[in-house]
């Protein structure tokens, strides 16, 4: 496993060297215990985890918790956790590179609060690449506090016939990946 920090990039391929043709992306988080009103323990923080397709540098088709899957299916979000508790991850992606429609360049991964709490509430984020055996390829860790509703974690993008894996790590003002696309354009 690898952990990725900030603009670092991982060519995907299994361990005897083919490309991988599936994977998964899997975030976790932790609420901050004095997160809500004056620190009384409010209901914890809904994230949502994302996963924004583009093509020639435009939306092309999203997975997120109000569409769970890209309409080729080759993206399929595993189903919405409103807490954030419990251990490891909270909620998954599945890709399978094979199926991703050509001209889909690359496929950002973004976590944002639905309810609009800043993300400073939120501790130990994560997201994390696993293939199809559950095997961790790379971990990409948030360690400072994020002042926005959201977050792109990370992408993957297409390098010639390879597929990479990119850690962003940016704040970002959206509360769902729906918000503003234009706001993801920077990142593709």
């Amino acid at each position: 496993m690898i952990e990725l920090t900030q603009g670092q990039e991982l060519t995907l391929t299994a361990v005897d060297g083919e490309p991988l043709t599936k994977v998964q992306m899997a975030v976790g988080w932790d609420h901050a215990p004095t997160a809500g009103f004056i620190g009384s323990g409010a209901a914890p923080i809904d994230l949502d985890a994302s996963a924004v397709q583009f093509a020639g540098g435009q939306f092309f088709d999203i997975a997120f918790f109000n569409n769970l899957a890209t309409r080729d299916g080759s993206v399929v979000h595993l189903g919405d956790n409103t807490t954030g508790k419990g251990g490891g991850d909270d909620e998954a992606i599945t890709v399978d590179l094979s199926r991703v429609y050509p001209k889909v360049e690359s496929i950002l991964f973004l976590v944002s609060s639905y309810q609009g709490h800043s993300l400073e509430y939120i501790r130990n984020a994560y997201c994390r690449l696993v293939d199809d055996n559950d095997t961790e390829l790379a971990r990409f860790t948030i360690t400072l506090g994020v002042r926005e509703t959201g977050l792109v974690m990370a992408k993957l993008f297409r390098d010639g016939s390879d597929w990479k894996l990119g850690a962003i790590g940016t704040g970002i003002p959206l509360k769902t990946p729906t918000d503003s696309m234009e706001a993801l354009l920077p990142f593709v």
